[in-house]
C-alpha cells in the first residue's frame, strides 16, 4: 500500500503569473503569505504571457481552446519551468490536467459583478439603446433577460485598459468583477453592485487559486497552510456545479456559494444567449460535520436545475457555441 510521507518543504519556489497589474498584485498576496510562513523560502516570480493577453483584436469567444488565460501557465508547470502558478480562480477550467492539482484557494474578495456607467446610473436607469461593454456571455445573457433594449459590445484588455476605453467613450457602461476593481483601488468608479440574485457571478470569481504539480508533496502541504478554508468550500461547491453542467467558459452559467457558520448557500443560474430563458435557484445545506459535502451540494443543485429545464438550455447552447470560450 502506498503511504503518504511528509516531504521536505521546498527551499525555493518559482511562481508563474500573468503580467497584468492585477495578476502581479494577486501574486504579491501569495508571495506575502508564503514569506509569512517562513523567511527561509526563496521566491522567484516568473512572468508568463498567455494567449488571452496576446490576442487583443478578437473577442475571447473567438480564440477557442482551453482556458485562454491558463494554458501557457499550466504548460510552464508541466515542463518544470515554474513550481506554482497563481490564477484568478474563475479563469481555471474545472477539467484540470491529471498531473496538476488545485493546491490552495485563498483571499476571496467580493464576488459580485459591478457596473460602471456614465453619470453613475444604475442598470435599470440606463437610457434605451445604451451600449454596455463586456466580454462575458454570462453577464450579457443575465442582463439581457432584464432588458432587451440594451446593446452589448465586446471589450478586451486588462481592467485599467477597459476602464480607459469606457472613459474615452467606447461604451455607455461596462460590467466587470468588483474584486478586480477593489484590488486595483478603483472601487470609487463603481456605479452599482449587482446582487448574486440579479447577476450570478462566475464560479470562483474573486478568489485566488494556486496550482502546482500533484507529485510535489512538500509544496502541497506548504500551500495548504495558506489556504482559506471557507473560500475552498465555496470554490469546491461552485466548481462542482459548473463541472456537472459541463459549462466551461463558453456558456452563460453562474454559481455563487457563501459559507456562513455551519451552512453553505449556493445560487446557480443557467441562461440562454438571447436572454429569453433564465433559470436561477438557491440551495442551503449544513456542511459542518463534513467539509467534503460542499461539492455534493454543487452537484445536487446542478442536477436539480438540469431536470427543471436546464438541460434543454445547455443542449441549445452547445449547438450555438461549439468549442468556443468567453470570459467567465
Amino acid at each position: 500500500m502506498h503511504t503518504h510521507t511528509t516531504a521536505n518543504p521546498p527551499g525555493k519556489i518559482r511562481i508563474g503569473t500573468r503580467e497584468s497589474k492585477l495578476a502581479l498584485l494577486q501574486t504579491d498576496i501569495v508571495l506575502a503569505r508564503l514569506k509569512a510562513l517562513s523567511g527561509q523560502i526563496e521566491i522567484e516570480v516568473v512572468p508568463i504571457t498567455t494567449k488571452g493577453d496576446k490576442v487583443l483584436d478578437r473577442p475571447i469567444a473567438e480564440l477557442g481552446g482551453r482556458g485562454v488565460f491558463v494554458k501557457e501557465l499550466e504548460e510552464a508547470l508541466l515542463s518544470n519551468e515554474v513550481d506554482i502558478v497563481v490564477h484568478s480562480l474563475k479563469d481555471l477550467p474545472t477539467d484540470m490536467p491529471d498531473k496538476l492539482a488545485l493546491a490552495a484557494v485563498l483571499d476571496r474578495d467580493d464576488p459580485r459583478d459591478v457596473l460602471l456607467s456614465k453619470d453613475g446610473l444604475e442598470f435599470l436607469s440606463l437610457p434605451s439603446a445604451s451600449r454596455i461593454a463586456t466580454s462575458s456571455r454570462r453577464r450579457a445573457a443575465q442582463l439581457l433577460y432584464l432588458r432587451k433594449d440594451i446593446e452589448f459590445v465586446d471589450i478586451r484588455g486588462n481592467i485599467p485598459t477597459r476602464v480607459r476605453k469606457f472613459d474615452e467613450g467606447y461604451c455607455d457602461a461596462i460590467v466587470l468583477a468588483g474584486a478586480g476593481l477593489n484590488r486595483l483601488k478603483l472601487q470609487g468608479r463603481i456605479s452599482q453592485y449587482f446582487s448574486v440574485e440579479t447577476v450570478t457571478p462566475a464560479a470562483g470569481q474573486a478568489a485566488l487559486a494556486i496550482e502546482c504539480r500533484r507529485e510535489e508533496g512538500g509544496l502541497l502541504e506548504l500551500l495548504k497552510q495558506i489556504e482559506d478554508k471557507e473560500a475552498r468550500q465555496e470554490a469546491d461547491c461552485e466548481r462542482a456545479y459548473l463541472g456537472e453542467l459541463g459549462g466551461g467558459c463558453s456558456v452563460p452559467v453562474g454559481a455563487s456559494a457563501k459559507v456562513s457558520g455551519e451552512t453553505i448557500t449556493l445560487t446557480g443560474c443557467i441562461a440562454s444567449l438571447d436572454g429569453k430563458e433564465l433559470l436561477r435557484e438557491s440551495i442551503t445545506a449544513n456542511i459542518e460535520a463534513n467539509p467534503e459535502k460542499a461539492a455534493a451540494i454543487g452537484l445536487a443543485l446542478a442536477n436539480k436545475m438540469l431536470a427543471a429545464g436546464g438541460r434543454k438550455i445547455m443542449d441549445e447552447l452547445r449547438r450555438q457555441t461549439p468549442n468556443v470560450v468567453s470570459a467567465p
